[in-house]
């Protein structure tokens, strides 16, 4: 059994990232984290060991330290408290010489192991003694079974080391191979059922995942609706654990009732076009049989219900989600901040890392460097935000993971407007059902302004000198406005080859406002190679001394230069007028 939830190797020097990276081969959605000052070109740099270790542990996260195993287990011990609900923990020598599980053995730590060690062409230290004995893990089935009583598995298996024999009840393809004591007579039994039963000390049982809740479009809050699910499946003595996936058509997507089902009953939900089910229903059946038919397929037992919006259906074989119509469609706009990884926020790089398509401008997706890795690259001018945005609704539509990527932060002057703009004038049905969010990033103005002191730091706008989307006559309003107002102003776009006058143009209005020697930052390239970041007064601000890559900061009235003693220029703007 693998662990669901995606796991994190953490290194502690840089000699330990090579095989690291061969660890995150076999592991999709892994996380590399590394030691700040110690590592590089890794996914999330810490700098204190214990507390990101246990903050990871206590997430449920599947931890592989490429360490020593004494510093995992001092650094978990006040932490070990329920074998049901640990994360697998596993030490890896730093020359890959050796795989030690050590924590999780009822969450596939084991096979973990033998997956680690299989690529760094090693055997795991497995120390089980059933695993070993028996060449099986009755603790941790494969995926498609759940174990439904894993308090009763320690005297079951001490009962099995100590030479009780077990008769099999039902079909368990994995224990084909084991080395089991099986008989028919056994005074012990391995029962595997979709249906409830109550377990016992000498019976382990396995729930396969052969039921398929289908709903179509129901009505009611998501307590009612889970209630009224748990409900049939007790009526139908179906056991809840034998459930693998909630499924529905892909209009009804968006219904918060349907995601709340099977977040309770802890399995995904996949989703079916009108196509694909358009054979079914000519066939008689309501939506939502078509639904569960569709899902577990022509061998499909329908069961009876009373809820017409609700249907069962139990396949003869363990049901795996992912081959089967579609997950909901999800679009994250994200900003990767102004260039360099170590400004990316942690949550931008999950999402890039999850994500399984890319859309953007090429400059920004060769940003995104490593993390871009393994995912289909859909790259556009920098001019085509709109056509660009469809394409990556149409893309989210069919089941995809799309990150959309901005630099800087997403909604200023970048992406997320575009992607809300489509949506609101040139909406198509299948988007509807398409979870859509925003990631933000570090600002150009952000960068600019931290990388000079704090120009920013009492009140401030941002203006946009690109007349592309809207007129001039609105761009020299808003300039003479603010700068009346003595707002500190951060200049986006300000020249580019085609345009170059606009920059002349906005110094002009300022100067009737402000001092010659008003400062004015320039910040190219921030966070990028070639970054330069230096401060002119308001009288030397020209076209010639800015590009598309300049973000110029100008202060206001109240704006002040501080020469330091190193020969470096510090600019802030006060917190107290005075």
């Amino acid at each position: 059994m693998m662990p669901k939830v995606a796991p994190a190797v953490v290194v502690l020097g840089q000699n330990s990232v090579a095989v690291a990276r061969k660890i995150i081969s076999v592991l999709p959605g892994a996380t590399l984290y590394g030691l700040a000052g110690r590592t590089w070109e890794v996914d999330v740099n810490f700098s204190n060991f214990g507390d990101t270790l246990r903050e990871l542990f206590a997430q449920g996260r599947p931890l592989i330290g490429i360490c020593a195993a004494g510093i995992l287990i001092r650094t978990l011990a006040p932490m070990i408290s329920d074998k049901r609900q640990e994360p697998p923990v596993l030490a890896v020598a730093e020359d890959g010489s050796a795989v030690v599980p050590l924590l999780g053995g009822l969450s596939g730590v084991n096979d973990l192991a033998r997956r680690i060690a299989e690529v760094l062409d090693v055997k795991a230290a497995i120390t089980t003694t059933g695993d070993i004995r028996f060449r099986t893990a009755l603790l941790s089935p494969p995926p498609g079974y759940h174990l439904a009583n894993p308090d009763d598995a320690k005297t079951f298996i001490s009962d099995l080391l100590a030479g009780a024999q077990v008769k099999l009840e039902g079909t368990a393809p994995w224990l084909s191979n084991s080395q089991l004591p099986i008989d028919s007579n056994g005074n012990l039994t391995i029962k595997i059922s979709d249906r409830v039963v109550t377990p016992t000390t000498n019976c382990l049982v396995y729930h396969p995942a052969t039921i398929a809740i289908a709903i179509s479009d129901i009505s009611g809050t998501n307590d009612e609706v889970v209630a009224s699910v748990r409900q049939l499946l007790a009526e139908a003595e179906l056991a809840p654990a034998s459930v693998a996936g909630v499924f529905a058509p892909i209009s009804t997507a968006a219904n918060p009732a349907i995601h709340a089902v099977a977040s309770a009953l802890e399995v995904p939900t996949r989703f079916f076009t009108p196509n694909q089910l358009e054979n079914l229903r000519s066939q008689g059946y309501t939506l939502a049989q078509a639904v569960a038919m569709a899902a577990t397929g022509t061998s499909g037992q329908l069961i009876s219900t009373a809820e017409a919006e609700v249907a069962i259906a139990i396949s003869p074989q363990p049901i795996d989600p992912s081959t089967i119509g579609q997950p909901r469609g999800r679009l994250a706009v994200i900003g990767t901040g102004p260039g360099s990884l170590e400004w990316m926020s942690p949550e931008v790089k999950e999402i890039l890392k999850s994500a399984t398509d890319l859309v953007g401008y090429t400059t920004y997706l060769n940003l995104v460097g490593s993390l871009a890795e393994g995912k289909q690259r859909h790259d556009s001018d920098n001019r085509e935000e709109i056509a660009r945005a469809e394409m990556a609704l149409d893309l989210a539509a069919e089941g995809r993971y799309v990150a959309v990527v901005s630099s800087g932060d997403p909604g200023i002057y970048a992406m997320a407007t575009a992607i809300f703009e489509v949506l609101d004038r040139h909406a198509k049905p299948e988007w509807d059902s398409i979870d859509i969010h925003v990631a933000p990033g570090i600002s150009a103005m952000q960068a600019a302004a931290a990388a000079i002191g704090a120009p920013l730091g009492h009140d401030f706008c941002a203006i946009s000198l690109s007349d592309i989307l809207k007129p001039w006559s609105i761009i020299e309003q808003r300039i003479a406005a603010v700068a009346e107002a003595d707002f500190a102003i951060a200049f986006y776009n300000p020249v580019s080859k085609e345009r170059t006058w606009q920059l002349t143009e906005a110094r002009n209005i300022l100067l009737r406002y402000r001092t010659p020697d008003t400062p004015v930052v320039l910040a190219r390239n921030l966070g990028r190679p070639g970054q330069a970041v230096k401060v002119i007064t308001l009288e030397e601000l020209a076209p010639a001394v800015a590009d598309m890559r300049t973000i110029i900061l100008v202060g206001s009235s109240k704006t002040r230069t501080i020469q330091r003693g190193d020969g470096s220029i510090s600019v802030y703007t006060p917190r107290r007028y005075g």
